[in-house]
């Protein structure tokens, strides 16, 4: 792991986002909103159960963002086992399996995702993306010749051996979590995701669990109750990807946009999550 004394680029890159006009007072209030919620009644004695309807809506705001839509109550009697798959998915379904199945393992991955983190990644991509590629590209980056056409709308992917670089500093990032704001690296890591686009298919839905699962192992949402996705996805599709284009520019105005959208996103969440908890207190759900 990277010394505090021999950060790495990408480490250092946080840092500075960290510090750019009107950050410092973003995160805060995303880290105030997460306090608030983790403070919430029913999560004294009731936190598995609204952790639980967190993934379901998160999946649910997750496959959105990807075009795909099932009514949350599908999804939640998917999720319990209640009903099952069809036997032959069209592409919606196929889409909204892989996000069910990795925002289900976001929360096994949180015990690995600050000390393997290329191995939480590869569990990610492994259910996300199952039955949309080959199963010998599963779990694994783009190589030579590979490309991919996801989110057209950032312009065309970098190059294998340039997503490869790439992935190691979101790796270093992870790493190094605990000594950064960790609003600022999950913005970070979620965009290289997204952007550099690492794989074959299903990089943004890997970005999306793996910023929950972040959110939750550096401790700012430890009950895993905010909906990040949903955060997200507050605004629509169209923000989200804009937001992501403007990161992808490079400049320092097009990524502060990006690290802000971020903020705001985990306020969202959170408040979600206080509806869900909410639901949970009344006997709802």
């Amino acid at each position: 792991m990277p010394s505090e004394s021999a950060a790495s680029p990408a480490v250092e890159a946080v840092a500075r986002l960290a510090e750019l006009p009107g950050i410092p007072e973003q995160v805060e209030a995303a880290r105030e909103a997460c306090t608030r919620l983790r403070w919430h009644a029913a999560l004294r004695r009731r936190t598995a159960e609204a952790a639980a309807e967190s993934r379901v809506r998160g999946a649910v705001a997750s496959a959105e963002l990807e075009g795909a839509s099932l009514p949350v109550d599908v999804v939640r009697d998917i999720v319990r086992g209640a009903v099952t798959w069809s036997p032959d998915p069209d592409p919606v379904e196929q889409v909204v399996r892989g996000v069910v199945g990795a925002t289900a393992e976001s929360e096994r991955v949180r015990s690995v995702v600050l000390s393997a983190p290329l191995q939480a990644l590869a569990r990610l991509h492994t259910v996300a993306a199952a039955g949309l590629v080959p199963d010998d590209a599963l779990g694994r980056p783009r190589t030579a010749g590979e490309g991919c056409s996801e989110l057209a709308d950032l312009g065309p992917a970098p190059e294998a051996t340039v997503a490869a670089s790439r992935l190691r500093g979101v790796a270093e990032i992870l790493l190094a979590a605990p000594r950064v704001p960790v609003v600022v690296a999950a913005a970070v890591v979620h965009a290289e995701l997204a952007t550099v686009r690492p794989f074959v298919r299903g990089n943004a839905v890997v970005a999306r669990a793996l910023d929950r699962a972040l959110v939750q192992a550096s401790g700012l949402d430890p009950t895993g109750v905010a909906v990040v996705e949903a955060g997200h996805g507050a605004q629509g599709i169209a923000p989200y990807v804009g937001a992501l284009a403007a990161y992808g520019r490079g400049d320092a105005a097009g990524v502060g946009l990006w690290v802000s959208h971020c903020c705001t996103a985990i306020q969202a969440a959170a408040d979600e999550g206080a509806k869900v908890a909410d639901a949970v207190l009344a006997g709802r759900l």
